[in-house]
């Protein structure tokens, strides 16, 4: 049997932190560590007990999640970060993500998406709701500016970055557009470059605040 995914949980909402708690107890092959109150108990408590996986809150006291997200980035940041969000805290989601966040979760989100979002950020991938990906564009989405003509993506490059807002993995982009997964990666490769990011969740966020998305 592989090792369970250790997952950490961090709000300062204690209802939610218990029914987390229930729901990942039955949950099969994870395990939870931790739980935080704020994003310096967050932080402290990831570096001690080294989760796979953080379910990070933005709105704490103290330290905020966006920080304490920064903060695992620069010193853990093979600790995979997901967000818990609402829909009012789109602004602070796309920074969180920018940040170094895998992913998102809504607070009020099913078991199932729960388990699936846990399972893809300790894979390293990203899962990303549809309709949810929808609300933040028509919410924080912002033309690109004249001078960002030089950033401008090929259509393929575009297609791609449609298919990973969705939630598409590389194997199913591939598939998708007829070409290999290495393609894939290699496209990936240059929208990294272009929007000066590291991950599928940042580019995304960089992309909605571009108005690249749509």
């Amino acid at each position: 049997m592989p090792d369970p995914i250790r997952v950490l949980i961090a709000d300062d909402h204690l209802i939610v932190r218990e029914g987390l708690r229930l729901i990942l107890e039955t949950a099969e092959g994870m395990a939870l560590v931790g739980e935080a109150a704020d994003g310096a108990e967050a932080v402290r408590l990831a570096m001690e007990l080294r989760p796979d996986v953080v379910l990070m809150d933005l709105r704490m006291p103290g330290m905020d999640g966006l920080t304490a997200i920064e903060r695992l980035r620069e010193a853990h940041p093979h600790i995979a970060v997901v967000i818990l969000t609402t829909y009012n805290e789109d602004d602070l989601m796309v920074r969180g993500l920018k940040a170094g966040a895998r992913g998102y979760l809504l607070k009020d989100t099913d078991r199932e998406t729960l388990f699936r979002a846990i399972r893809a950020a300790a894979r390293g991938e990203m899962l990303l709701k549809p309709e949810t990906v929808a609300k933040v564009l028509a919410r924080t989405a912002t033309p690109a500016p004249a001078h960002a003509a030089s950033l401008e993506l090929t259509e393929r490059e575009h297609e791609v970055l449609a298919a990973i807002a969705r939630g598409e993995r590389s194997k199913e982009i591939a598939a998708r557009l007829h070409i290999t997964e290495r393609t894939v990666k290699a496209h990936l490769t240059s929208i990294y470059n272009k929007l000066g990011v590291d991950s599928r969740a940042a580019a995304v966020a960089e992309a909605i605040q571009r108005g690249w998305l749509g």
